[in-house]
């Protein structure tokens, strides 16, 4: 199960018919209620406090399940800095894993809490 957050007209609908292809399931909205094994969040600058987007992307999170943020690629409308995501994440207790060219015009990093208990 994927919840997804932020959904607006500017959303690469190839890039989520493709998760919804791969995981048979259709993503769920920002209303779900139950446990998500995933998150998705569209994110862009003018949407206000990302730390907020965040959190509230970690209440239905199941333990061991991570966070796509997709945020506009550098130079477009709404590009979010590299270390606003950084530092949004840590603020949230959680921390960056890699970033990626998602589609066209969005770069989707992987926030996911802290690995503990190293042996």
């Amino acid at each position: 199960v994927i919840q997804e957050f932020g959904y607006d007209a500017d959303v690469d609908d190839d890039l989520r018919f493709a998760i919804e292809d791969l995981t048979t399931t259709e993503l769920e909205d920002e209303d779900y209620g139950d446990v998500a094994d995933a998150v998705l969040i569209w994110w862009r600058a003018e949407d206000g406090d990302l730390v907020d987007a965040v959190v509230d992307g970690l209440t239905n999170l199941a333990e061991g399940g991570f966070i796509v943020l997709l945020t506009p690629k550098s130079g477009r409308a709404g590009h979010v800095e590299a270390s606003d995501v950084e530092e949004a994440a840590t603020t949230a207790g959680l921390h960056t894993s890699g970033a990626v060219n998602a589609c066209e015009d969005w770069t989707a990093t992987r926030l996911v809490a802290p690995k503990t208990g190293r042996r």
